[in-house]
């Protein structure tokens, strides 16, 4: 009697696993084989009004939005992207429109008209689809409506639409605008009943499947995912238990880090209770010095970049790309910096934002630093100065103690670092993005026309980032906490802390083991 209860447990378990595989196999084989091989996207990138920017002292360009030689009603800036979101090539001949007509979309606005187009963007530069944008094209803005051609799209490719759009007369005033209508349609394309082959909205990553039959998948999936794990508890006797620990841990290292470790600790203790984890960042350097002085596993060390050599026993994770911005007091005057300004500032060559080279307030420069044993000064000194070390002439930064041609002074954390930029006429310094980001008293400023960006750094244009690695003494036992814990910050959770914190989790990039831009380009001018 037991031996067939265990064999029809096992006949039960085998059955509900082959309808977990063919069902969402099925389901895949009817949206992207059979339902949506031609599919045209949109998604609306940003919509957004431009009428307060208008009577900024720095709207400069702004200012300048006219038409027929009068200001536009209150104007707004709409980025577009159109994509081919099916699994088949889209032909200029598959538009639903008229041989003759070199239009295959309209887009329209409720209550506001299109005074100005231009298509900004092409998937990876391509250089056919640009050709289809000509001047006898169909591109263009009539009657207030955006006009594109029947551009060819493969498999993926996308390109994207730049508008500026004013207010109808007598449109009534919402904080809101009403969603874009896009006219147009694919023969052969999608062919639900509502859709009709029209385009299809993908910002929300809809698919062919109705919200009805989404709904009943997602219980199928969850009922065979609870029946598999009654069957695994049955045969094991106990449930798994989740990837727990408990004691204490403390987390030590970079003050850049801080926020995403200060998430983490408390997403983690909110899931093992049991777990008392501390944060206590004062800088890479001592992260290092306590964790090898600590030699146990109660502590994990983060840092900025590779540790020194002389921790022999410690031992690296490499964690997320971490990202960097240059910070400056607002009244600078300047958003934008080469590496070779950068390093002539830092230098004392260059000392007032006036100056010729950068056309900025009449201020003067104030450098502020991180202390040497910083891996985000370590980060500014290797990728951005590239690789030497400013002296200090300055306490405070307020008085010039070396008369070395600009203050200079250190500061030992993130937040001292924007502090003190925020608190100097003329200061500029650099940070964590996330840190600098939160701030409203400072500015970042582009280094080489580049903002801070992790695709720009990814491809190799950015240049201030770092690798940010966990610190272990010696191997971990996995029954630790801080080997939970380290689990747990690179895996699923982690991660999205990670990301909502602006950083790159290793597992996201191309080679996760260097953890590394797919291009690093070296810091040059």
């Amino acid at each position: 009697m037991g031996e067939a209860i265990v064999d029809a447990l096992d006949l039960m378990g085998l059955v509900t696993a082959v309808l977990g595989i063919l069902v969402p196999v099925g389901a895949a084989l009817y949206e992207f084989v059979l339902f949506g091989r031609k599919r045209l996207g949109y998604r609306v990138q940003m919509d957004t009004p431009v009428t307060d920017e208008l009577h900024s002292d720095l709207a400069g360009p702004l200012q300048q939005l006219k038409i027929d030689d009068r200001d536009l009603d209150q104007p707004s800036v709409v980025l577009m992207r159109i994509e081919n979101a099916g699994s088949a090539a889209i032909h200029s001949d598959d538009y639903a429109s008229l041989p003759g007509d070199l239009i295959g979309l309209r887009v329209s606005f409720p209550e506001r008209r299109v005074c100005g187009v231009a298509v900004t963007e092409f998937h990876d530069d391509d250089n056919h689809l640009r050709h289809c944008f000509g001047p006898d094209s169909g591109l263009g803005v009539g009657d207030g409506v955006i006009q594109l051609p029947k551009a060819p799209l493969n498999q993926g490719n996308h390109y994207k639409v730049l508008a500026v759009l004013e207010r109808e007369p007598g449109a009534p005033q919402r904080s809101e605008p009403p969603k874009p209508r896009v006219e147009g349609g694919i023969i052969g394309g999608v062919r639900r009943r509502r859709d009709h082959g029209r385009v299809q909205q993908t910002e929300s990553n809809t698919t062919g499947l109705s919200r009805r039959w989404s709904i009943a998948l997602f219980i199928f999936v969850f009922v065979v995912s609870v029946t598999q794990l009654g069957l695994a508890l049955n045969e094991d006797g106990a449930a798994a238990p989740l990837d727990c620990a408990e004691g204490e841990l403390t987390l030590v290292g970079s003050t850049a880090f801080e926020p995403v470790l200060t998430e983490a600790a408390e997403s983690y203790r909110d899931h093992c209770p049991d777990a008392t984890i501390e944060v206590a960042t004062e800088g890479s350097e001592e992260g290092w010095a306590r964790l090898d002085e600590a030699a146990g596993t109660d502590m994990l060390a983060f840092s900025d970049g590779p540790k020194a050599e002389r921790y022999t026993s410690l031992l690296p994770t490499p964690v997320a790309l971490i990202l960097f911005t240059l910070i400056a007091d607002p009244d600078v005057g300047v958003e934008d910096l080469s590496l070779n300004q950068v390093r002539q500032i830092w230098g004392g060559e260059i000392d007032t934002w006036d100056a010729d080279a950068l056309d900025g307030a009449a201020l003067a420069i104030r450098t502020v630093s991180r202390e040497s044993d910083s891996g985000t000064q370590r980060a500014f000194a290797d990728r951005v100065l590239g690789g030497w070390e400013p002296g200090d002439s300055s306490a405070d930064c307020l008085d010039d103690d070396a008369d070395q041609g600009r203050i200079n002074c250190r500061v030992d954390s993130t937040g001292d670092m924007v502090n003190t930029v925020a608190q100097l006429d003329g200061a500029i310094g650099y940070a964590e993005l996330g840190a600098a980001m939160a701030r409203d008293d400072v500015r970042t400023i582009a280094i080489n026309g580049q903002p801070a960006d992790l695709d720009a750094a990814d491809a190799g244009a950015y240049p201030f980032w770092a690798t940010e690695y966990a610190y272990s003494y010696g191997e971990l036992t996995p029954d630790s906490l801080a080997a939970s814990f380290l689990r747990f910050l690179t895996e699923q959770i982690g991660e999205d802390i990670i990301r909502f914190h602006g950083h790159r989790p290793c597992d996201d990039m191309v080679n996760e083991v260097l953890c590394q831009p797919t291009l690093t380009a070296g810091p040059t001018p």
